[in-house]
């Protein structure tokens, strides 16, 4: 039987502001502002703000694409965007397992999906497969893309404030730099 599925956005907080965050999850610098975000919703204010991810795939990233695949498929499982959230957080917490030496070499040239899959089910505590097999999933994956492209993102992470892209947020930046940007 084919699995029934509604891929749950990756929207959490419930504010009249919006901080859209366009990340490769493999990315280290979209990492490091993953590990941010809670933060930025317990300071900001889950009824002040809303965060949402936006999954956007970069092609120097080699596994980008199965990563990808695998977090939107465990946001159609129940548990939603939470079972999303852990697989996030599973790359972010085991990086090197997901990503190439200089982005072409290394011993995770030899890795095949399959045992990127096995990985990311181990770490985050999710089983996706049967979700991943999902033929129809890559409509909610070109959805990711499109508005990606239609919003001109060409890095990552890159951050939109209320629909706007905003330049001035990174990364490195303090939390409360961006708790100020989206509340004062």
């Amino acid at each position: 039987m084919a699995h029934r599925w509604h891929a749950d956005p990756l929207v959490w907080g419930h504010g009249p502001r919006l901080l859209e965050v366009f990340q490769e999850p493999t990315c280290p610098f979209s990492v490091k502002t993953f590990n941010k975000l809670d933060e930025f919703l317990s300071q900001a204010g889950k009824d002040n703000v809303r965060v949402q991810i936006w999954l956007h795939s970069q092609p120097w990233h080699l596994y980008s694409g199965i990563v990808i695949r695998a977090i939107i498929a465990a946001s159609t499982l129940e548990g939603g965007k939470d079972n999303a959230y852990r697989v996030m957080d599973a790359v972010g917490k085991h990086r090197d397992e997901f990503v190439f030496e200089d982005h072409c070499r290394g011993a995770n040239r030899r890795t095949t999906p399959d045992e990127v899959l096995q990985r990311l089910e181990e770490y985050s505590g999710v089983a996706l497969t049967p979700a991943f097999d999902t033929p129809d999933l890559e409509r909610e994956i070109k959805r990711h893309a499109k508005y990606s492209r239609q919003n001109g993102i060409h890095g990552s992470p890159t951050f939109m404030v209320d629909g706007l892209i905003d330049p001035g947020m990174g990364s490195g930046d303090e939390v409360s730099e961006w708790v100020k940007r989206l509340l004062e």
